[in-house]
């Protein structure tokens, strides 16, 4: 049996707030096979982004462990975990987090940019065009529809070819139209390019695409298995 890309156990997140702390994850735990697809579900608060944002090295758990690739990023410090992230990680955010003063093309160049590729705008181009913006690649992000802004965001996470592509929310700003093409175009470019993908989502219809749906609900993973649906509800 293939090792798992990302293994965390334990995991463990507090807060600290005016009113005291605030454990955020409470002891979760989740493991994913290479190219596998799984669904994050469950109630608001119920600490899906947070698991998702710690899986990606975005926000350091205050306890457990989290190994990603083999590599324990729980000892990994700053620097190590943004040049982790940019090597083997692609992250689709719910707000696009495209960089307003950079068109489409130099949004989708830049993480290429950073790793040193010296062809980063012409594989940024092939991206855009793959996503169907090959007519707005000189268009800044105010010029461009949310759901053409997240196809954008969808292109700049798949360009490095990363081995671990993470989405929280893919869909949550856009109308049910637009959604369904970007749950379409975000399965059809993992499908291409091979990466495992974690999704947190809200909605059924895209947790049921998943491999598996892991359910949370109050910091902790309460079901991992292949009840799909009934997990989705």
């Amino acid at each position: 049996m293939s090792d798992p890309v990302i293994d965390m156990r334990d995991v463990r997140l507090t807060l600290s707030s005016r009113a005291g702390d605030v454990e955020i994850l409470r002891g979760a735990d989740l493991s994913v096979a290479p190219g596998e697809t799984v669904g994050v579900v469950g109630p608001s608060g119920s600490g899906k982004s947070s698991l998702l944002m710690i899986m990606g090295g975005l926000e350091r758990a205050t306890g457990g462990v989290v190994r990603a690739l083999g590599r324990d990023l729980t000892a990994m410090g700053e620097d190590a975990l943004a040049r982790f992230r940019l090597a083997h990680m692609g992250v689709v955010f719910q707000s696009f987090h495209l960089i307003p003063t950079m068109t489409a093309l130099e949004n989708v160049a830049a993480p290429l940019e950073l790793a040193g590729d010296r062809d980063a705008f012409d594989k940024a181009e092939a991206e855009l065009r793959a996503v169907g913006l090959g007519a707005r690649i000189d268009h800044y992000p105010a010029q461009l529809s949310g759901g053409e802004q997240q196809r954008v965001a969808l292109a700049r996470a798949v360009a490095p070819r990363p081995e671990i592509l993470l989405a929280d929310e893919p869909t949550g700003n856009l109308d049910e139209a637009t959604g369904a093409s970007i749950t379409d175009l975000l399965f059809d470019l993992r499908d291409r390019h091979g990466a495992t993908l974690v999704m947190v989502t809200h909605a059924p219809e895209l947790a049921t695409r998943c491999d598996r749906v892991v359910r949370m609900r109050d910091g902790r993973t309460e079901c991992d298995g292949r009840a799909v649906a009934e997990a989705a509800e």
